[in-house]
């Protein structure tokens, strides 16, 4: 894979907030950076960057607020499904497939590409953007037609579904409800 760079904004659709992210693939995989503003009611600002093989699976993320909390969270993967936080194994997230930001419709594109062209279900790392907390989700993906797919979480926002739209490199388009490029 030769090198190449894509870039991609989004708005949010439920409260004032944008992103900014930058993808970069090599032959070593790919780096995707980020800073994003949710400007609502409990408004706070992250900067991420991700690093994934060129399977697009999670190998790091560092997560770094940019508000007055100033906080960060690094999450590294172990293995094929073990994961450490801040330098600390977590065998609560063990099993977890992927990593599932709230923020960034982003992280939606790991989970499609995990499961394939079928869907089906998996279990995820949900990170709670604003705190920076970590926990196992499951949650479910069913393909809708070539690139359209219906999300179901199973596990911390249960019950919540949402139709999202892709693009030919596989990224959000659109999230109903919560986010949109532009």
């Amino acid at each position: 894979m030769r090198s190449r760079q894509i870039i991609r904004r989004w708005r949010r659709l439920d409260e004032p907030g944008l992103e900014l992210m930058t993808l970069s693939s090599t032959a070593s995989g790919l780096t995707v950076r980020s800073t994003l503003v949710h400007a609502g009611e409990e408004g706070f600002g992250l900067r991420y960057r991700w690093d994934l093989d060129t399977s697009w699976r999670t190998r790091t993320l560092l997560i770094e607020r940019t508000d007055a909390q100033e906080k960060s969270l690094v999450i590294e993967r172990t293995g094929d499904t073990g994961w450490r936080v801040d330098g600390a194994d977590r065998p609560d997230l063990a099993g977890c497939h992927e990593v599932d930001v709230s923020a960034t419709p982003f992280c939606n594109s790991l989970a499609i590409r995990r499961l394939g062209d079928a869907g089906g279900d998996l279990l995820a790392l949900f990170v709670d953007a604003p705190a920076l907390s970590c926990e196992p989700s499951r949650q479910r993906y069913d393909p809708l037609g070539p690139r359209a797919w219906r999300y179901v979480d199973k596990g911390v926002s249960d019950g919540f579904t949402a139709r999202l739209d892709l693009d030919e490199e596989g990224l959000v388009t659109k999230y109903e409800h919560l986010f949109e490029a532009f």
